[in-house]
């Protein structure tokens, strides 16, 4: 296992959410088009980026031209409203906007952004890395391990949604990953217009599960026993923990007419495709869905949207090294700068420092700063980075990240 991150996003989930909440904004990009819904997706992600510090990011996408599970189950999803037409807009154009940046995006043909994410966790585990799913889709739940974990979108963003492992995930329903697919066949799915078993729902499933194993324990049970194991296990919990027995009408709702064909039915429409191919390349650098982006390509693309805040955001955290490969950072401030013990720089230059730190601030001094850090990240050797923190009172901090672009300089950064 290495330390290298995989965040995988599915990203009409995250189009929709944004859609409704930031819809009276009206914001449009320098074309006029509406662009609330692509915003607000991105500016999430940056934010996930930020916290996470991944090494590539990927996108899945679903496929509008058709759906194999529609094709199977014409009533699949039909429960849902239409989609407002400034919506549909914006998620025909999302892969290009997100392509353009950089990054890498998944529409797998006849499938959705759910199989992109089951794919994308097989490929984390078969090769090593570590993997965060971002979705508002419970399907996910069933890739959670201990080296998968899921961004649950919530009302309140990125930072207010819960990240789940196997022991959350076990808090929440009762269940074990590796458990959660036969639990939600079970249960149903209102959301995809998928009834569940009749009388079996988020209490009693649990405990099946807990107590046989699997549904395919359970099945092959009433196949070659009639379900005798099943009724005498669940009838001597019931006693152990002062429950009303329940293994025969478990064992009737089961079997009754239609509950084997409905649950093998979910299972298979809920069931996340793991073969994609993504298209990953993470040993040739440069390739999509690899971070850091190009800076340049980062602010014309993300500037197009008409929001400077977000290009800032962008700038900074697309632009650096994932945790993976982060360098060790100087932090050079107005109110100080720590240098390593066995650093070695000119002494006249480690004298100008002091004397720039001692110094009053302001816009002069911002931009003396500006020049010094550049000077001390031209020096130096070794895993640093030199991070120039303006006094944003004396300085726009955009101004100076822009400024930054047309100066480039390797182990130098504005923060």
């Amino acid at each position: 296992m290495t330390d290298r991150l995989l965040l995988a996003v599915d990203a009409p989930s995250l189009l929709h959410r944004n859609h409704h909440a930031r819809v009276d904004s009206g914001l449009r990009d320098a074309s006029g088009r509406p662009v609330w819904a692509l915003h607000g997706m991105l500016r999430q992600i940056l934010e996930a980026i930020d916290q996470f510090a991944p090494d590539a990011v990927l996108f899945g996408i679903d496929d509008r031209r058709r759906s194999v599970r529609e094709q199977a189950y014409p009533a699949y999803k039909a429960g849902r409203a239409e989609k407002d037409a400034d919506l549909v807009d914006q998620l025909d154009r999302a892969a290009d906007l997100l392509d353009a940046l950089g990054l890498l995006t998944v529409t797998p043909d006849g499938l959705e952004a759910d199989d992109v994410n089951a794919s994308a966790a097989t490929w984390a585990e078969r090769h090593g890395w570590r993997c965060v799913l971002i979705t508002s889709d419970r399907d996910a739940f069933a890739h959670i391990s201990d080296t998968t974990q899921v961004l649950r979108l919530i009302t309140g963003g990125i930072n207010g949604s819960p990240l789940l492992n196997p022991a959350r995930l076990r808090a929440m329903y009762g269940v074990a990953p590796h458990h959660y697919l036969d639990f939600a066949a079970l249960r149903g799915d209102a959301s995809d217009n998928l009834p569940g078993v009749p009388g079996i729902g988020e209490k009693t499933a649990p405990v099946l599960l807990e107590l046989m194993g699997s549904m395919q324990a359970v099945w092959a049970d009433i196949e070659h026993t009639g379900g005798a194991t099943l009724v005498a296990t669940i009838d001597s919990w019931c006693e152990e923990t002062g429950a009303r027995r329940m293994g025969a009408s478990l064992l009737k709702k089961l079997t009754a007419e239609g509950a084997r064909e409905r649950f093998d039915f979910n299972l298979a429409m809920m069931s996340g495709r793991t073969d994609l191919d993504l298209g990953l390349t993470p040993d040739e650098p440069g390739t999509p869905g690899l971070l850091p982006l190009d800076p340049e390509r980062v602010m014309r693309v993300v500037g197009y949207l008409g929001v400077p805040a977000t290009t800032d955001l962008a700038l900074r955290v697309l632009t650096e090294a994932p945790a993976s490969q982060a360098p060790v950072p100087i932090r050079m401030s107005g109110e100080g700068i720590t240098l390593p013990v066995d650093l070695e720089i000119p002494d006249d230059l480690r004298d100008r420092l002091r004397a720039w730190v001692a110094a009053d601030a302001g816009v002069d001094h911002d931009h003396a700063g500006y020049g010094l850090s550049r000077e001390l990240a031209a020096v130096l050797t070794g895993p640093y980075v030199v991070d120039y923190r303006p006094s944003t009172s004396g300085v726009h901090l955009g101004e100076l990240r822009r400024r930054a672009l047309t100066e480039p300089l390797p182990r130098w950064r504005v923060r």
